[in-house]
Formats: C-alpha cells, sequence, structure tokens
C-alpha cells in the first residue's frame, strides 16, 4: 500500500472545505430569498421582477418636446399618439420602461422628465405605482409609441401638493414607451 504524498491530502481537504464554504453560502442565500420575499409560490411573476426603478441606463436621449398647454381645466384623462409605434401593446400587469416629460397643465412648467437624461423609468402597469392617470393613460400603447397624456388633479396627484407640482393641479406627459421588459 502506498503512501499518499502530504500535499495531496492538504489539496484534497481544501477542495473539501471550498465546498462546504460553496454549499454554505448558497443554502443561505436561498433562505434569505425565501424569508424576505412576500410571495414565494410565484418567483417569476411580473410583480416580483418589475418595482420602479429611475436608474436603468439607456443609450437614448431624447430632444425635450415642445410644450403643450390646454385651454381650460382637465375634466377627463386625454390621451393623444404623438407617434405610433409598431412593437407589442401594452396591458395592465406589464412591465414598462418609459422616457416621460411632465408639465403642468396651466403654465407648461416643467416638473420632472428623463426625456434628456440616458435613464428610464420602469414600472408595473396597473399596480398603483405611478399616478391613476398613468395607469389609464398607457394601456393599449406600443412599444415605439410617443403619447400625451393630459391628466386630470383628480387622476394625478389631487389635493395634495407633490414636490413642486402645487395641489390640484392638472399635468400634461409626453411619455414614449422604449420596452416592455419580459
Amino acid at each position: 500500500m502506498s503512501k499518499t504524498p502530504m500535499r495531496h491530502r492538504i489539496f484534497a481537504g481544501m477542495g473539501a472545505a471550498l465546498f462546504l464554504v460553496t454549499a454554505s453560502a448558497l443554502t443561505i442565500a436561498v433562505v434569505y430569498d425565501m424569508v424576505t420575499n412576500k410571495d414565494t409560490t410565484d418567483t417569476t411573476s411580473t410583480a416580483a421582477t418589475c418595482s420602479i426603478d429611475g436608474s436603468i441606463a439607456t443609450t437614448e436621449t431624447l430632444t425635450a418636446p415642445e410644450v403643450y398647454k390646454p385651454s381650460g381645466t382637465a375634466s377627463a384623462l386625454e390621451t393623444t399618439d404623438l407617434e405610433v409605434g409598431s412593437g407589442a401593446t401594452a396591458a395592465e400587469g406589464d412591465c414598462l420602461q418609459m422616457k416621460y416629460y411632465g408639465t403642468l397643465a396651466s403654465d407648461g412648467t416643467m416638473f420632472d422628465e428623463n426625456y434628456t437624461k440616458s435613464t428610464l423609468l420602469q414600472f408595473q402597469l396597473g399596480a398603483g405605482q405611478v399616478i391613476t392617470g398613468w395607469d389609464q393613460g398607457l394601456v393599449g400603447m406600443k412599444v415605439g409609441s410617443t403619447r400625451r397624456l393630459v391628466i386630470p388633479a383628480s387622476l394625478g396627484y389631487g389635493t395634495e401638493a407633490s414636490g413642486s407640482i402645487p395641489a390640484n393641479s392638472d399635468l400634461v406627459f409626453v411619455v414614449k414607451l422604449v420596452s416592455i421588459k419580459g
């Protein structure tokens, strides 16, 4: 019977230790994921993979759209397709990645935008992650489309001020649907 050299036993021991550490780390990660996720029965659902996130990088930047000032106050949601795309159609539950340019309907003051930036806004349509005017006004929009939304205050921020948006403000958004994340 031949004697195994010491270095072989050391390498075998190191391999076994590496396997033990890796297996333990993977087990801890799986247990942590199960504990922190509220819905462990369906880890592939859109809701689990689509969260509001404005830091998604893209190479596309757009020129700021022309400011639109509607006459009077908005009594209902108005949608106008400025450019119709040819891609997939947005439906409730889809994870949308958007460009947007938001202005006050009263005077055209821009309050928020990512049109001229290299980021996209990502959210789940119909999940209440954005204002109601968006959840209603983006259904049926095709990828590649640009749409103008005139949103009454009741479908925007209502009687509450939000950042530089005064209370009871009607809003105008020009939005571009860049992609539907699958």
